[in-house]
């Protein structure tokens, strides 16, 4: 299959969600099914990949390597688009091999991933692991963990311009959950000024702010100062949790038929309603969440977050 056939589908779809609690703080709540993309590449992996694999086509590269976790989103995303477009990919996964081998890193080596499994000390030096691979495999085209560089900005850009196109009216607010941070990039990039918006990390700390930022200073024309991250939803850092977010979760699903994971769209639609609740947002405000996919990463999660637990996700 060609690259730009693959891309080339047709936009997601906009939804509005109906709840007590948005009416009673009268706010509208729209959320960009970017889930919904691709059964396999789905979310912002679709986006952060399009431009990448475009680029590796026109150039010619063999073979993509690129990095992630065990449960990696981006790793089954890449493996994915790889299988279906006939790139060849490498995944460097942090920490040791284990059989059998969890869903995610299955999957990607039964679309034809090569895994190759390093320390979590020797993970931390991607540029020292890419020239050794480079020496072993030969010319490689390289794609960060999360695939987040210039490229996939890009192609997170086109969300706001596709939301703009679909809805009648400019949304106040754009909401993202992050994780390196390029998405929220890729927002703030091609939002206009009257324009906020919200990253929701999954992470604990404020170093990504510095990431988001260094990554517009590499994109010509963006002073925007209507932006900012919080970290008070998510859950004590990444892949935490607690039983009020499984509840939220399974909750939300039932009322409005929408999947969401734990790791990312969970914790920024939990921030969403109780940042509405607390009255963060003025009245009459409108905001689009952006969902990011990321939904294959359930199952893994209920077996090794939730096996001791009485507490399940049922999505």
């Amino acid at each position: 299959m060609e690259i730009a056939n693959f891309f080339n589908i047709p936009v997601s779809p906009i939804q509005e969600i109906f709840d007590e609690t948005l009416t009673e703080a009268k706010v509208r709540l729209f959320v960009k099914r970017d889930d919904l993309l691709n059964s396999s590449v789905s979310g912002n992996k679709f986006r952060k990949l399009k431009y990448n694999c475009l680029k590796i086509e026109e150039l010619g590269f063999p073979k993509l390597v690129t990095f992630g976790g065990a449960f990696s989103n981006h790793i089954y995303a890449t493996a994915a688009v790889g299988k279906y477009v006939g790139i060849e990919t490498i995944g460097v996964i942090r920490g040791d091999r284990t059989q059998p081998l969890n869903a995610t890193l299955d999957f990607a080596e039964k679309c034809g991933m090569k895994l190759l499994f390093v320390s979590r000390s020797e993970f931390r030096d991607e540029s020292l692991i890419f020239q050794q691979i480079e020496k072993e495999f030969g010319h490689v085209y390289f794609l960060p963990s999360g695939g987040s560089n210039t490229l996939a900005l890009q192609g997170c850009k086109e969300i706001v311009e596709e939301i703009h196109s679909q809805m009648l009216f400019r949304p106040d607010y754009f909401c993202t959950a992050c994780g390196t941070g390029c998405t929220l990039a890729g927002l703030i990039a091609a939002a206009n000024s009257a324009q906020h918006i919200i990253g929701f990390s999954a992470l604990k700390g404020d170093f990504l702010k510095n990431d988001v930022q260094t990554m517009l200073d590499n994109q010509e024309n963006i002073c925007h100062l209507n932006w900012q991250i919080t970290d008070n939803y998510c859950f004590g850092g990444y892949a935490k949790w607690k039983p009020e977010l499984i509840l939220f979760i399974n909750n939300f699903q039932q009322k409005h038929s929408i999947t969401l994971d734990p790791i990312y769209t969970g914790k920024m639609f939990f921030g969403i309603f109780d940042l509405a609740n607390k009255g963060f947002f003025r009245p009459n405000t409108t905001i689009v969440a952006i969902h990011t996919g990321g939904l294959q990463g359930i199952e893994g999660f209920n077996q090794i977050k939730l096996k001791n637990s009485s507490v399940k996700l049922f999505c």
